[in-house]
């Protein structure tokens, strides 16, 4: 069974695919000085690319994990969530509170999805 890893550096791969599998590393948003509405839809857009490249799409994660700093910005990433995931498509999904690798950021995502 083949593993491939694509963009590999020292600590991770952005995307490692496995028997029809792929697994994102943890995305985080573009602009960390933005609020958790931007940096949400920025770190989502990330994962929108990164399953492209891929060879998926959102309507084919099977879970993701989500890492926010504080629960007071839950209801507002949950808008840009339940409006950028199509409807029906609802992965298996987890969200606690973390700390963050820098004190800017307000969320990180971690996705499984299957190739298309």
């Amino acid at each position: 069974m083949t593993i491939e890893r694509i963009e590999t550096k020292q600590r991770m791969s952005r995307i490692v695919k496995h028997n029809g599998v792929i697994y994102l590393c943890g995305q985080v948003c573009s602009d960390a000085t933005q609020g958790i509405t931007e940096q949400t839809q920025t770190m989502l857009d990330k994962v929108d690319l990164l399953l492209e490249q891929a060879g998926s799409n959102r309507e084919h994660i099977l879970s993701a994990t989500i890492y926010i700093k504080t629960m007071d910005d839950f209801a507002q990433m949950n808008t840009v969530w339940d409006n950028w995931l199509p409807q029906g498509f609802a992965p298996a999904r987890a969200c606690v509170t973390a700390s963050m690798a820098r004190e800017a950021l307000l969320v990180e995502i971690s996705v499984v999805a299957a190739q298309k």
